[in-house]
């Protein structure tokens, strides 16, 4: 506690309504305060550090001047909600985030009421903030009551589709509602787009307020420094399109932009539009990411994701690692094989560093496209890079490839289109919790036809897979791996292609099988071990392929033992649920094959570590033990497992 800032005014803080007993001057000290406590949490616990700094006084503003939870703030994406969960009477559990029985490093409406609707995704606050308007104004109800709706949305976060599509929708309804466009030129990569460059244009053009109300000559109505602003504001409206700014056009009055971190901008601006908006309002502020800590403003990303860190010097605390992550295996791959093919293109929805894309990026910057966050787009731009004749690579985490699904269905697999997708993030993912964990990913895909799906078993058999998806030309491609190091497998200097729909044998036993897809296989070997010494010998096989499956070796290992049990990292409805029917269809059952599956869990698993949250949901080495002795009729006898 002694390492602690300290921090008068923030202890007073129980709740937002607190802040409304404070002038001006004291919120301007809390935001100080409320900085220094974030920085010192997230030293402790790891987390999304710069996005939070960088709203440290809107979030301060916002609370001070609307009335939550009556007031229904919504945090896009919500990583930079750190600041307002300590506003919201979660300070004494705020050195918890990301960890098990935690606070959730997003917004989670089961956590507190000041979390009107979670998120962790991008893009759907808009959305969301409009539809709890439309609830307000036909009588709908809340615990709380239903007032304001406000969308904080980041820069990034506005380059994605759904967040247009909503800003249409809400112009349309013309429902008094506040979008806070928080511009810190920077989302998790550089941002880019058209949007962008839009966006620095009108920050260049210097601070200018309600422009509908300007041109009508009510400056009177503008709160001091912009009214000298409002003349040139005239001008601007003369050089954009006819009905204002782009936000305009789409129904919304625009204000801005005004400076994020300055308390005499924010809190009049806020108190104004709370007090005189009729329709949709849009503020533009700027803000900077990580700012008010030097380490997290000096980084690349502006401090966007930390392990825990040294407050003084910013020195994160990283456990060290032998083994090479599956990331960097997947972008070092793709690089080998890019040099000898120029056909090999790459493709990102902003995250080229998550994806193992960065390199690739530097290297070869006519051949990488990173779309911002839009992976709709994503999907079908790589499609017709491939009707195009070329080679491409759609890097995606598997929960985010889940909002390209419909693209993936009409414009990849009907057309037979050769896009090779890299499924990063697959399986659970620990701190991030249910949002996103890949869960779903190998049953949404290998359900169409003709695509091939693959998992790879450690670090050395990805190196392949890339190989296998260059080579494959005949229809769409997938290879799945999680986060994280590499088991320590040697790797080898190149990959070699792999025969589609063939999976591989580790060790030979008898009376069960245990297939296994995806890295669980580690514990699968490691269960083997622990059952040779009960004089059970398990076959242990790798199936590789969810899609087409190794039919010739399923069915050997079916008819050669009395039990069957497939392992993956996966929800129900994928790789077992093709292995059950494959042996259904062949009559296996009724040769009274015991046939057992270990899948995800149906339920969404809160965020721990990894190990715990497999453990939660049974696939470690113990459980598949168990689930063997089980299947077998073997008693369990050791205590610690009865």
């Amino acid at each position: 506690m002694s390492d602690r800032p300290k921090t008068p005014l923030l202890d007073l803080v129980d709740s937002p309504a607190d802040l409304r007993r404070f002038s001006d001057a004291q919120l301007v000290q809390v935001a100080h305060e409320l900085r220094a406590e974030t920085i010192s949490a997230v030293s402790e616990t790891g987390g999304h550090l710069g996005a939070g700094l960088g709203v440290v006084e809107l979030t301060v503003a916002l609370h001070a001047v609307f009335e939550a939870p009556k007031d229904k703030i919504i945090w896009d994406v919500s990583h930079q909600a750190y600041p307002h969960k300590i506003l919201t009477g979660r300070r004494d559990r705020i050195r918890t985030l990301r960890q098990k029985n935690g606070l959730s490093g997003f917004t989670k409406r089961s956590e507190s009421p000041y979390d009107p609707f979670g998120a962790a995704h991008s893009s759907t606050s808009i959305s969301a903030a409009l539809g709890f308007a439309v609830a307000r104004d036909l009588g709908g109800t809340a615990p709380e009551g239903l007032g304001d709706a406000v969308a904080v949305i980041g820069d990034g976060a506005m380059s994605a589709g759904m967040a247009f599509e909503a800003m249409n929708n809400a112009g349309h309804l013309d429902r008094r509602l506040f979008v806070i466009l928080n511009d810190n030129e920077m989302s998790i990569a550089p941002p880019v787009g058209a949007l962008s460059s839009y966006l620095s244009r009108l920050y260049a053009e210097g601070p200018f307020q309600d422009l509908k109300d300007a041109a009508k000559g009510a400056v009177s109505l503008l709160p001091e420094p912009f009214r000298a602003g409002a003349k040139r504001a005239k001008e601007v409206l003369k050089s954009v399109a006819v009905g204002g700014t782009l936000f305009e056009a789409l129904g919304f009055s625009y204000i801005g932009p005004i400076d994020g971190h300055d308390m005499d901008q924010l809190l009049p601006v806020l108190r104004m539009a709370r007090a005189r908006a009729k329709g949709p309002t849009l503020i533009h502020v700027i803000t900077k990411k990580g700012k008010g800590y030097a380490p997290a403003e000096r980084a690349r990303d502006g401090g966007h994701a930390t392990a825990k860190f040294n407050v003084l010097t910013g020195e994160q605390k990283k456990a060290p690692s032998n083994a090479p992550s599956y990331t960097n295996v997947f972008g070092e791959a793709l690089l080998d094989h890019a040099a000898e093919d120029s056909r090999i293109v790459a493709v990102t929805a902003a995250m080229p560093d998550g994806t193992g894309l960065k390199r690739f990026a530097e290297r070869y910057p006519s051949r990488c496209f990173d779309v911002g966050i839009a992976e709709q787009h994503a999907v079908t731009f790589a499609a017709g890079l491939a009707a195009g004749g070329l080679r491409p690579f759609c890097a995606l985490y598997s929960t985010f490839l889940q909002r390209g699904y419909d693209q993936v269905v009409h414009d990849v697999a009907i057309q037979r289109l050769p896009v090779r997708f890299a499924i990063d993030r697959a399986g659970l993912v620990g701190a991030d919790g249910a949002t996103h964990a890949g869960s779903f990913d190998t049953a949404f895909l290998a359900n169409l036809p003709g695509i091939v799906v693959m998992a790879a078993a450690d670090e050395a058999e990805l190196k392949h897979m890339v190989a296998t998806a260059v080579a494959h030309d005949h229809g769409p491609i997938a290879f799945r791996y999680p986060r994280g190091e590499g088991v320590g497998v040697e790797m080898p200097a190149k990959g070699v292609p792999l025969e589609i729909g063939k999976g591989r044998m580790i060790r030979e036993g008898k009376g069960v099988a245990l297939l296994s897809f995806g890295t669980r296989l580690k514990e699968v070997l490691e269960a083997a071990e622990a059952l040779d010494a009960r004089g059970i010998h398990p076959t242990v096989a790798d199936a590789r392929f969810a899609k087409p499956l190794d039919r010739d070796m399923i069915l050997d290992l079916a008819t050669r033992h009395e039990a069957l049990i497939t392992i993956e990292e996966g929800a129900i409805g994928g790789f077992a649920s093709h292995v059950a029917q494959l042996l259904a269809d062949e009559g296996i059952f009724d040769r009274g094959l015991k046939f057992r599956s270990m899948v995800l869990p149906d339920i969404f698993i809160d965020q721990a570590s990894p190990e715990d949250m497999y453990a939660t949901a049974g696939l470690n080495a113990a459980d598949i033990e168990a689930k063997v002795l089980d299947t077998l009729g073997i008693a369990r006898i050791d205590a610690q497992r009865a």
